[in-house]
């Protein structure tokens, strides 16, 4: 069993729960990357999991890997935070994708690249936030997105900084995608408030007890 940040246990039933949620949201980021890149978008299964925060850098080679990062906060009927996180490849690799033109600095960030990223990272967030809308019958109203290009492990630690926050466990959505024969691969990291988790369970019909 994992816990939630107030140390309360979450059932397999919970955790499958969330992991659907994050199924459904995969899905439909990769039909709205197919229709930002107007290219046919191959998803592999998606993995979602909760998971320690502080294994979270681990995913995209540990705290001192260079990622690429999206940040949003998340109001509504509930309240929390979205992370997507890039491995520097993948971020590159989608960032071509998104402005095949910009050529010149092909192994570099441009501003412009990052306001593709940027806006990528929006999208994705507010694809997963529908179809967690569509199970929970919930308002989930995403923030204009802020975006570094950093440490892993930096990172993280602006996110909580910004939250005020401790958080133990988060719900980490793992997708490839496969783009003209280019792979990416991103985590959707969601930090929900302890209030925001319980509304959530409660409205998948796997409450706490």
């Amino acid at each position: 069993m994992a816990k939630d940040k107030s140390g309360r246990s979450l059932s397999e039933l919970q955790i499958d729960a969330l992991r659907e949620a994050g199924n459904i949201g995969a899905g439909n980021a990769a039909i709205a990357l197919s229709q930002m890149v107007s290219k046919k978008v191959g998803l592999s299964t998606p993995k979602a999991s909760l998971m320690r925060l502080s294994n979270v850098p681990e995913l995209v080679g540990g705290p001192e890997a260079p990622v690429a990062g999206v940040y949003l906060n998340v109001t509504g009927d509930c309240s929390g935070s979205i992370l997507l996180l890039l491995e520097e490849e993948s971020a590159l690799s989608l960032a071509g994708l998104m402005v095949p033109g910009d050529i010149e600095e092909a192994d570099d960030l441009t501003v412009v690249k990052k306001s593709a990223l940027q806006e990528t990272g929006s999208i994705l967030s507010a694809s997963y936030l529908n179809a967690l809308g569509q199970l929970t019958g919930l308002f989930f109203k995403p923030s204009v997105p802020g975006f570094a290009v950093d440490m892993a492990g930096a990172i993280l630690d602006y996110v909580l900084v910004d939250l005020a926050s401790s958080a133990d466990y988060v719900l980490v959505v793992e997708t490839d995608f496969m783009v003209s024969g280019v792979k990416v691969l991103g985590h959707l990291v969601l930090f929900p408030d302890l209030g925001t988790l319980s509304k959530i369970l409660d409205r998948l019909g796997v409450p706490f007890e």
